[in-house]
């Protein structure tokens, strides 16, 4: 299971049904606390559980960094502006990691409708939309030349 909820954390505010990409997390009608109503299709994008204020969502971590066996908490502290991540591996062990949380407001960054429509020509090309100006840097994104690339590999 991917995500999963804490019914005795929960207090039912939503947040993880705003912010859940794919609509898969909702608010129970009956309890009123939230839960995944589609766990073979969640995208494991973690968001419900940084957004979650009680920490009442809990996780399955990848196997790269947390093997079987583990858990994985996730706490968010907006005093501090961090999410803190913490796995418990079988043995005991602990590890911690620690990310800064986004500066930017909730609803601040521009959407695709808010910038001006690709031009054909930008269609073959290959930066992304809003390259570079949305990267900010001056004078286009940097460029292999051909005259600097070796012809043989010894």
């Amino acid at each position: 299971m991917p995500t999963f909820v804490y019914m005795t954390r929960c207090d039912g505010c939503g947040h993880c049904v705003d912010i859940c990409p794919s609509d898969i997390m909702h608010i129970d009608k009956t309890y009123r606390r939230a839960y995944n109503i589609e766990p073979n299709m969640c995208w494991e994008c973690y968001s419900c559980v940084k957004a979650c204020p009680q920490n009442a969502i809990d996780a399955r971590g990848y196997a790269d960094f947390a093997p079987l066996g583990h858990s994985v908490r996730a706490l968010r502290e907006e005093k501090k502006g961090t999410i803190s991540w913490r796995i418990q591996f079988r043995d005991g062990r602990e590890k911690n990691f620690v990310s800064p949380i986004r500066t930017t407001d909730w609803g601040t960054i521009k959407g695709p409708a808010d910038y001006p429509a690709p031009q054909p020509q930008d269609l073959a090309s290959q930066e992304l939309a809003h390259e570079p100006d949305s990267l900010n840097i001056p004078g286009g994104l940097p460029t292999l030349k051909r005259d600097r690339l070796k012809r043989k590999v010894a």
